[in-house]
C-alpha cells in the first residue's frame, strides 16, 4: 500500500485527523528515527485532537453565542471591583452544571452580565457540556413560532435536555403576553434537571410588571432562585466609560 492508497483508506476509516498529517509524520519519524510505536502514538494523539477540536467547533456553532470571542481572560475585573470574582471563576469550572443548579447575573446595562454569560457558556463547552444562547426576546419568538407550527413540544424537550441553557438581556425588550407563562414552562422543565443561566438589567422584584402576570413570575422565581448563584454586575457601565472616553471630534459620528 502505497501513501496515496493509506490516505484514502484512513479517511474511509473516517481518521482524517491521521490522514492530514500523515506525510508530516512519516517525514518526521525518518528524520528523528522514531520507533514504530512512537509514530503510532503520535498520530492516534492527532486524530484524537483533531475529534477534540471539531467537537468544540460544533458545539460553539450549536450554542449560538452572540459574540463568540467573549472569554473571561478578556474580561476586566478591576473596572468594577466589588464584583464577585471568586464566584465567576467557581461557575467557570462548570460545577454548577454538574449539581443542576442554576445562576442569575443582574446588573444595569452595560456591565458586563452578556460577556460573562457568553464566557461561562465557553468554559462549559471546553469542560464537555452543550450549551444553548438565546436572548430572551428570540427564545420567546422561537418558541411562538414551535407553537404555530405544531413543533412545540419537540422544541420544549430539547431546550429542557440541553445541560445549560442561557436566556440573556431579559428586560431589554417588550415581550409578548405571553412571555411569563412561556418562561415558566421552561424553567418548570429544567427546574432540578438541567442547569440555566439567566441575565437581567432589571431587580426580580420588578418582573412581575415586566413580564405582566405577578403569579407566573412568582413561580417562576421559586424554582430559578432554589438552586441559584446570584452575582450582582456593576454598577458601572463600560458603554458609559467609552463615551466618555471618546475624543471631541469621535463623539459626534
Amino acid at each position: 500500500m502505497n501513501l496515496v492508497e493509506l490516505d484514502r483508506a484512513l479517511r474511509q476509516l473516517r481518521l482524517s485527523g491521521m490522514a492530514a498529517v500523515l506525510d508530516t509524520r512519516l517525514r518526521q519519524a525518518q528524520a528523528e528515527k522514531m520507533a514504530p510505536l512512537d509514530l503510532v502514538a503520535a498520530l492516534v494523539a492527532d486524530e484524537l485532537r483533531r475529534r477534540q477540536d471539531r467537537l468544540l467547533e460544533r458545539r460553539h456553532k450549536h450554542a449560538r453565542f452572540r459574540d463568540p470571542e467573549r472569554a473571561l481572560d478578556t474580561f476586566d475585573f478591576d473596572f468594577n471591583k466589588k464584583m464577585n470574582r471568586a464566584l465567576v471563576y467557581e461557575l467557570a469550572t462548570a460545577r454548577f452544571i454538574s449539581q443542576r443548579e442554576d445562576v442569575l447575573l443582574l446588573g444595569p446595562p452595560g456591565t458586563g452580565k452578556s460577556h460573562l454569560a457568553q464566557a461561562l457558556g465557553r468554559a462549559a463547552i471546553q469542560q464537555g457540556y452543550r450549551v444553548i444562547y438565546r436572548e430572551a426576546h428570540t427564545l420567546l419568538e422561537e418558541i411562538t413560532d414551535a407553537t404555530l407550527d405544531g413543533t412545540r413540544k419537540a422544541y420544549l424537550a430539547d431546550l429542557a435536555a440541553v445541560p445549560l441553557l442561557i436566556v440573556d438581556d431579559l428586560g431589554m425588550r417588550k415581550l409578548a403576553h405571553t412571555a411569563a407563562e412561556d418562561l415558566l414552562e421552561v424553567i418548570m422543565r429544567r427546574y432540578e434537571r438541567a442547569s440555566t443561566l439567566l441575565t437581567s438589567n432589571r431587580p426580580v422584584d420588578d418582573w412581575g410588571k415586566l413580564l405582566g402576570d405577578t403569579a407566573a413570575v412568582t413561580a417562576l422565581l421559586d424554582r430559578l432562585l432554589h438552586h441559584a448563584h446570584v452575582l450582582k454586575c456593576g454598577p458601572r457601565s463600560w458603554r458609559t466609560k467609552v463615551q466618555t472616553d471618546l475624543r471631541p471630534e469621535d463623539a459626534v459620528r
